[in-house]
């Protein structure tokens, strides 16, 4: 400890009080004067503190302390170094805290609490009173406090026999504790907050015996007797094979007690109270790495900003961020310093990879959702908008002391909503750029690792038995890597799974790559060269697959998929991904999906365009993805819509899609494929893919239709059509512009529907392509009905009707005839309304179309309704509303909700009108768009107005208003007239 600040005075600068000195066993030995870091030293000289801090101020003897650091084998100037050691850390404490006596050492004059291990005792020992006292809650927030102590494993990284006996010691002592904790959390009745701990512990420490007696009888108060049992039989086999010994008597007990159902196991009738209710308590941290290795000043750094801003109270809010290039191990970092730091926020720890290095960031709205959902929110409970979630966030964040770690930032504007509010909690950010913008935000560049560092994290991965004998070699190997973390880990991790290879054959590879060395100091790309270390070990047709599968921008990839994309049978793909999940350039997101991180995926590429040959296999592996897509989506539609000559209509494929047995398999794919299958349009909007492209977003229109993914299809079809505008294709403009304004009609944009879809004809009629003429005249035949231009739409009904015909689609024709319905139904002819949306029914159930079937007894209710017969309209409408809940279509649900509502109304039944319509605005919540928003709301409001809720009826009326002002809508007028007569009383 040469060069170390003496400190004579012990004084804070300005102070008239000495500051306190304290230190810390129960983690790395530390020692602090005020809040101030002091060095401890080589391991040698913090095992010699520790010794002395764990006396407890007796006296340690020259001879003791020897012992103590060295056993058996002390070297020959060990009396020497005790006494430099000595030296040292006098210079650092201070002479009236290290004194020297009768040869030896001790630490004396310290403050109360300055060691934590003292601490600890001093609130165990209260514990034990208050819970002897029968006062349960205040013992079990003392462990509590207790356990808090405990920062990773005591005397960490200290050598010497004493420490090791001493680590032992104090683990054994912190297990007790929790156990004493966990057994006063079972008496207070918390057995189901307990499970979880508990079966993380016992798989920690599976033959604790105590800790499998308490998860099962955990286990047995939640209701879950079967599994309470199933702990007791693992018990007793795995004491058999790894001790030969039967469980304890008390476990054996809790057993037969457990199969008896003795009463006297339930949970205790009358717990204490605790001094308040518990808040749910999310623990979202990712797992961290067992062989974290170096970055010392930045744990200690940024530990003591979360200490500080969970202890200091008036203190501000906390924001550490984390910056450095991609591979750099900024999460692996903030990971670990937040498992260190979870003790200082007991009311839990959220997470979220915000994914900002990639081309579509998290939305802070969805990151707000899940949030507020693991905090207990109710999902009714969660509005909208992004300020409103976010001021809710932080009003629920308010009094809790919560760690927030927002993993992969984009930027600033995207983490400040997710920033709780108020002092107490703490968040850590990561981002590959530095975070400026953030006011008041701690920030820390993480720079690659020290040569030392390095070293040290790839011993730990390949062996420290292969790495001593060629040091050399092994240096040569990280400093190729750049001393970048994750090159390093995927280099020592290809080592290591490779035993006939010695460190000196690896660092021969990665000499032999003179270009690999240059790309490993470039920058953002640095990483390349290290991924390049695990691709030259593949096998041709891994490496193949690799390349190829970094081609398709969705977020993950299902194994189906990735077997056309590769032009494979499922079983050869499944190998060959399998093992590159084992190489770790690849990821299993799920079972049967797979995924690259976003660095991987960037070097993929790289790969692909650099050795794909001949290189347009790189255009015909995205084709054959294609029209995977399409040929699925495809079958998938007319699995739904039999007779529906649309799939006749759609551009050939090569490839061969899935088939599936029933609706619910084809339901399954569609949205589980959205995402993926979304990007692939996305990404085919270009040259001799276009066509199939807009085929595909034409195929899976449910996706639009039902609600689930009505933006990003919305989105996809704007880029689809000025694709096709560009390229000048009118047969791809016209159906283009058919997907675009259909979904902009799903949406209730409808004046930009009603400008796409007559040009979408204009383009399909001077192309001469029939069935988007079809489908356009129907869509402006809706958009001209929902804004009351009944004439104009019934020619187009009409029109499509003829040309549905004409094509011979005779399913087709059903959709306008159940749409001149409607259109008779409003303009007061609703006998012939009847009848019309009965034919169109009629084909449908003919046909075998079960969806369409429920859009045409949706039509048939609605002109039942106004037709006065109303116990048949709820008949229809039930049933159509039971077949789109069991088909996912959430924008069909709140509109037949909606119209059962208006059937209630019509049949003076008011208060099941009310339900109905409440149900409506809460299942379209997000989708649908304003105007149908507005409708819910009036029917609402007539149906609250009839059970004499006038206030709330105004207030819905008012909203509906709002919205159709906005849209310039003329429902605006109805509900001006419903609101006269309140504003005239």
């Amino acid at each position: 400890m040469d060069g170390v600040p003496r400190v004579p005075e012990q004084r804070r600068p300005g102070s008239e009080e000495p500051a306190a000195l304290r230190f810390s066993v129960l983690g790395p030995v530390r020692a602090w004067l005020g809040d101030a870091l002091l060095p401890a030293g080589s391991p040698q000289q913090r095992a010699l503190l520790a010794a002395l801090l764990l006396r407890d101020g007796r006296t340690a003897t020259a001879a003791e302390l020897i012992d103590a650091l060295w056993g058996d084998e002390p070297p020959s100037q060990a009396l020497a170094a005790v006494r430099t050691y000595a030296s040292r850390l006098r210079k650092a404490l201070g002479t009236e805290v290290l004194v020297s006596e009768s040869g030896g050492y001790a630490i004396r004059s310290l403050g109360e609490g300055a060691l934590d291990h003292t601490r600890a005792q001093e609130l165990a020992g209260l514990a034990d009173k208050a819970r002897a006292g029968g006062d349960l809650p205040r013992a079990r927030g003392l462990l509590r406090d207790a356990l808090a102590l405990w920062d990773g494993e005591p005397l960490a990284s200290v050598p010497g026999p004493y420490a090791e006996t001493q680590r032992a010691r104090l683990e054994e002592w912190r297990l007790q504790l929790l156990e004493s904790r966990l057994d006063m959390d079972l008496e207070q009745g918390c057995h189901a907050e307990a499970v979880s701990e508990l079966t993380a512990l016992t798989a920690a420490h599976p033959l604790r015996e105590r800790l499998r007696e308490l998860l099962m009888l955990a286990l047995y108060r939640s209701g879950r007797q079967a599994e309470a049992l199933a702990v007791f039989a693992d018990t007793r086999r795995l004491l058999a094979d790894e001790l030969g010994v039967d469980p304890r008597a008390g476990l054996k007990d809790l057993q037969q007690r457990i199969l008896q159902a003795d009463p006297g196991l339930a949970e205790p009738s009358a717990p204490a109270a605790e001094p308040a209710a518990a808040p749910v308590r999310p623990a979202q941290l990712p797992a961290t790495v067992t062989d974290f290795t170096g970055r010392a000043s930045f744990v200690q750094e940024l530990g003591d900003v979360l200490a500080a801003a969970s202890l200091d109270e008036g203190r501000v809010m906390a924001v550490s961020a984390l910056a450095g290039i991609g591979g750099v191990g900024k999460t692996t970092l903030a990971v670990h310093v937040a498992h260190q730091a979870r003790g200082a926020f007991p009311d839990g720890q959220l997470y979220v990879d915000l994914q900002g290095a990639g081309s579509r960031a998290a939305e802070p709205e969805a990151v707000l959702g899940a949030f507020l959902r693991a905090l207990g929110t109710a999902d009714t409970a969660i509005p909208d908008s992004l300020e409103e979630r976010s001021a809710l966030y932080r009003s629920v964040l308010d009094g809790r002391r919560v760690l927030v770690l927002l993993d992969n930032a984009r930027d600033a504007a995207q983490v400040r909503p997710l920033l709780p509010g108020t002092e107490g909690c703490a968040a850590l950010v990561t981002s590959r750029t530095r975070m400026v913008g953030l006011a008041g935000a701690h920030l820390v560049d993480l720079d690659v690792m020290s040569p030392e560092e390095a070293l040290q994290l790839f011993t730990k991965i390949v062996g420290r038995e292969r790495v001593a004998s060629e040091r050399e070699a092994a240096l040569d190997v990280v400093a190729a890597c750049g001393f970048l973390p994750l090159a390093i880990r995927i280099a020592a991790s290809r080592l290591a799974a490779r035993r006939t290879w010695t460190v000196s054959v690896l660092a021969a590879k990665l000499a032999d790559e003179r270009r690999r060395l240059d790309e490993l100091q470039a920058g953002d790309l640095a990483v390349k060269a290290t991924f390049e270390l695990g691709y030259g070990q593949l096998e041709p047709a891994q490496a193949r697959a690799f390349r190829l599968l970094g081609l398709a921008d969705g977020p993950d990839i299902s194994l189906a998929a990735a077997a056309a994309l590769l032009d494979l049978p499922a079983e050869d793909t499944e190998d060959l991904l399998e093992s590159l999940v084992d190489t770790s350039l690849l990821e299993s997101a799920a079972p049967g999906r797979y995924r690259y991180h976003d660095l991987v995926r960037l070097y993929a590429r790289a790969c692909a365009e650099r050795d794909e040959q001949p290189p347009t296999e790189r255009a015909a592996a995205m084709s054959r993805l294609l029209d995977f897509y399409l040929a699925t989506a495809a079958g998938v539609y007319a699995l739904e819509r039999p007779g529906d000559r649309l799939v006749d209509h759609l551009e050939p494929t090569r490839t061969e899609g899935l088939a599936f047995a029933d609706r619910k398999a084809s339901w399954d794919w569609l949205y589980s494929e959205a995402v993926p299958l979304l990007a692939c349009v996305r990404q085919s909007a270009t040259g001799p893919t276009l066509r199939r492209a807009i085929d595909l977003l034409w195929a899976a229109v449910d996706l639009a239709e039902s609600g689930a993914n009505s933006k990003e299809y919305e989105a996809a079809a704007a880029a689809l059509r000025d694709a096709a505008r560009a390229a000048r294709d009118a047969r791809a403009e016209g159906r283009a512009g058919v997907v675009l304004s259909n979904a902009l009609l799903f949406s209730g944009v409808f004046d930009q529907a009603y400008r796409e879809a007559q040009q979408a004809l204009r383009f399909a009629e001077a192309s001469d392509d029939p069935l988007p003429c079809c489908w356009a005249a129907n869509i402006l035949g809706s958009i001209a009905f929902y804004q009351k231009r009944y004439t104009d739409a019934e020619g187009y009904f009409s029109r499509a009707v003829e040309e549905f015909r004409g094509c011979g689609d005779l399913a087709g024709s059903a959709s306008p005839l159940c749409n001149l319905s409607r259109l008779h139904l409003a303009t007061g002819r609703a006998d012939s309304a009847v009848v019309l949306a009965g034919q169109g029914t009629e084909i449908y159930e003919t046909l075998g179309h079960s969806l369409r079937v429920a859009n045409g007894r949706y039509a048939l209710g609605m002109a039942l309704g106004k037709s006065g017969r109303h116990a048949d309209a709820t008949s229809q409408l039930e049933e159509a509303l039971r077949v789109f809940r069991d088909s996912r279509q959430r924008l069909w649900e709140g509109m037949a909700l909606c119209r059962l509502a208006e059937v209630d109304l019509d049949a003076r039944d008011p208060g099941r009108a009310a339900g109905n319509a409440e149900m409506a605005l809460t299942v379209l919540r997000g989708i649908g768009g304003e105007w149908r928003r507005g409708n819910v709301l009036t029917v609402l409001g007539k149906s609250l107005s009839g059970i004499g809720q006038s206030g709330r009826a105004q207030v819905c009326w008012r909203e509906a208003l709002d919205i159709y002002e906005k849209l310039d809508s003329p429902e605006a007028s109805e509900v001006r007239a419903l609101l006269t007569p309140v504003a005239a009383a």
